[in-house]
């Protein structure tokens, strides 16, 4: 029996709560599928940080490699400066474990309203592929004469070949596996960037051309994937972009869905250790009501489970949440909506979990 070494970051606010619910789904599809899970939780975040003014210890980056996957709750803490927790703990693990992969499923349920008018399940279903370590993310550039009226301040985009064909290459892999359109959509901005997206529409063509004839190749400007992604987000399949616009266009995707509420993200190093989390933060004003949405932490955990290769598992919990979400018990995934159905963040993990158990 296969066993996964699994560490979990429950973080900060309602990440403990939405990573319990999600751990619970975890356990319940172990047990129709014949794996194991080995969690061990670690208390980073921001009471860590308010106790002991340490960030990640020592060798934490370190000893994370040494797990399967990583599962992450919510960073963010309302007593603790904005950029502390996020630069010392989400992209440090994202450098460090050379996550250099973001993958984001942009996927609208069944009976999860969307903003996009007379589009349903079977127009919304795509995947944005983002490059996660390159870029103008890496901080590079200065300031000059800083408070004077000649101030400068310069923000460098730097990409090598090599960070662009790795991306490239999981994006026309994952393509392949996916096997829907066979559609990779570059989204860049060749027009203006002429040096950076010259660099890489040219290697897109040159890898689509030799290595995967098969898939078909389209190209957009990134004003114009925000204008298609509302008004025809059927035209996508896959989307692969860099750092800067792949940010951007990702929350726009999750709004297309129906919300943060059902979105979820992973932070992949193919050849190494990667994380999964849910895309809305950590709510601190409703840590420990039991009124926060669950859904797109256990989203995480299926994509961690595909993933893993135990594509079977993670079939089974998407559509376990599938089915709750279609079964209308829910009006809507705010808090206000989850206690009108009289259901709470453990609620929705327990009849998520039930439905796994009730698979055949």
């Amino acid at each position: 029996m296969k066993t996964y070494k699994i560490a979990v970051l429950p973080g900060d606010g309602t990440g403990p709560e939405v990573i319990a619910e999600g751990l619970k789904a975890l356990n319940a599809v172990k047990n129709k599928v014949g794996i194991q899970f080995d969690f061990h939780r670690y208390d980073f975040g921001g009471n860590r940080f308010l106790a002991t003014g340490e960030v990640l210890p020592d060798g934490a980056i370190e000893e994370l490699r040494g797990y399967d996957s990583i599962f992450l709750g919510a960073i963010g803490h309302p007593d603790v400066k904005p950029g502390i927790l996020e630069k010392g703990i989400l992209l440090r693990l994202r450098f460090e474990l050379d996550q250099y992969i973001n993958l984001r499923p942009v996927k609208l349920y069944p009976g999860v309203w969307t903003p996009i008018k007379d589009k349903g399940p079977e127009e919304i279903d795509f995947v944005v592929v983002r490059e996660n370590c390159a870029g103008l993310y890496t901080g590079g550039g200065q300031i000059i004469k800083k408070g004077r009226p000649q101030e400068v301040a310069i923000q460098e985009m730097v990409y090598t070949r090599f960070d662009v064909d790795r991306c490239l290459r999981y994006a026309f892999e994952y393509t392949r596996r996916r096997n829907k359109k066979n559609t990779l959509t570059l989204c860049g901005k060749t027009n203006v960037l002429t040096f950076v997206y010259d660099l890489w529409e040219r290697a897109f063509h040159e890898m689509g051309k030799k290595d995967y004839p098969e898939i078909k190749r389209e190209y957009a400007h990134v004003d114009a994937i925000t204008m298609w992604m509302v008004k025809n987000p059927e035209w996508f399949d896959v989307i692969v972009t860099g750092n800067m616009f792949g940010d951007i266009i990702t929350d726009l995707g999750a709004m297309v869905q129906g919300g943060m509420g059902v979105a979820a993200g992973g932070n992949i190093n193919p050849e190494g250790t990667s994380m999964f989390e849910p895309i809305g933060g950590s709510a601190p004003k409703y840590t420990g009501k039991n009124v926060i949405n669950p859904i797109a932490c256990i989203c995480a955990a299926q994509m961690m489970l595909d993933h893993l290769g135990e594509h079977k598992a993670a079939e089974i919990l998407d559509r376990a949440i599938a089915d709750f979400l279609g079964s209308g018990i829910l009006p809507g995934l705010s808090v206000a909506e989850i206690q009108k159905a009289g259901m709470s963040t453990s609620k929705i993990g327990d009849a998520i979990a039930q439905r796994v158990a009730d698979r055949s």
